[in-house]
């Protein structure tokens, strides 16, 4: 494969072009003026036809097909678990390295889950399948891997607040609808989320296994906390709820460490960590918040605190809150695919 450099620039294509992380992560190709020699567009055959800026220049999006990835070097999956089934191993047979957005291929023990700023020694060499993490989880624990680091996490706690970004462009689209329907006073049926999400807030759209009665989203944050951490011991609980929020995921975490810790630690290790801005600001009772997340790289951390129903001094709390579209999907493959 091709080499990410100026001499030798790869061509790209990203799979699910259309949808909301298809176009936010042919943004970032453009913001981060990632060296490539040509990008390549796919999507289902009902939007096969259309045009997205790249560049100054408006390329047309082609159908999805077998023999899509004849020429590709980096390919970038966003189209859901069943296409990426289905169509990765047919390019990475074709010579491509496969970026993948959906949980097709995250617990394989064979395939590398990566956060940049976490683990990005798995990658190893070129060529076959890189896993890119659920969002909740890269949210969550990018945070987290400053202190771990120094003072091992143990057990971690948290709860999310799940924007609409992270169902998709649909039900955004539901959301801002049905709000509007709701400040009007109409009656407004619901398709795509189970519950009217207007002015609501419920348990997040994932079947919820009876035998440990977490749901899906939940289970990915655990099991995949314990793979990018490379910490099978780790104990985690999350209860994953979807909020009336367009865009930007936030979490409430509560953390214990091996040693005793304080904030002032915490704050210290994170001023300046990769991917991470501090905000912090109690006297104007100023956090993170996911208006200002929003099309912004950096995951926000705030309202470090100790954990005062922890005597031994070992656990903190936290608030974060990052774009779901970027740090949580599209940027995080487009880092990924930097690393190449």
């Amino acid at each position: 494969m091709s080499a990410v450099t100026s001499a030798s620039a790869p061509v790209v294509a990203v799979v699910g072009a259309t949808g909301a992380v298809g176009v936010e992560l042919i943004r970032c190709l453009e913001q981060r003026r990632f060296p490539l020699a040509e990008l390549r567009l796919f999507a289902s055959a009902r939007s096969a036809g259309k045009s997205l800026p790249f560049r100054g220049k408006a390329l047309q999006v082609q159908e999805l097909t077998e023999a899509s990835f004849t020429g590709v070097d980096i390919a970038l999956f966003s189209a859901g678990g069943s296409t990426s089934r289905r169509f990765a191993p047919l390019a990475v047979r074709a010579g491509a390295t496969v970026i993948d957005n959906s949980s097709a291929f995250r617990m394989d023990p064979k395939i590398p889950l990566v956060v940049p700023e976490i683990n990005p020694q798995t990658i190893g060499g070129r060529g076959g399948i890189i896993a890119n993490p659920n969002c909740c989880a890269i949210i969550s624990i990018t945070p987290l891997w400053p202190v771990h680091k120094v003072n091992r996490i143990v057990r971690l706690q948290l709860a999310t607040y799940q924007a609409a970004s992270g169902a998709g462009a649909a039900a955004m689209e539901e959301l801002r609808e049905s709000t509007r329907a709701y400040l009007d006073g109409k009656s407004y049926a619901n398709k795509v989320l189970p519950h009217p999400y207007a002015f609501n807030l419920f348990s997040h759209n994932t079947r919820v296994d009876p035998e440990s009665g977490y749901n899906e989203e939940e289970l990915k944050v655990i099991q995949e906390t314990r793979k990018i951490f490379g910490d099978p011991d780790i104990r985690v609980s999350a209860t994953c709820v979807r909020v009336p929020v367009l865009r930007a995921h936030a979490m409430a975490i509560t953390f214990e460490c091996e040693r005793s810790i304080t904030p002032a630690q915490v704050r210290e290790l994170l001023q300046g960590a990769p991917g991470v801005k501090l905000v912090d600001d109690v006297e104007k009772n100023y956090f993170p918040m996911p208006q200002d997340a929003t099309g912004n790289e950096p995951i926000l951390v705030g309202r470090i605190r100790r954990d005062i129903s922890d005597p031994s001094g070992r656990s903190i709390s936290l608030f974060v809150a990052g774009d779901q579209l970027l740090k949580g999907a599209a940027l995080n493959a487009v880092q990924i695919a930097e690393l190449l």
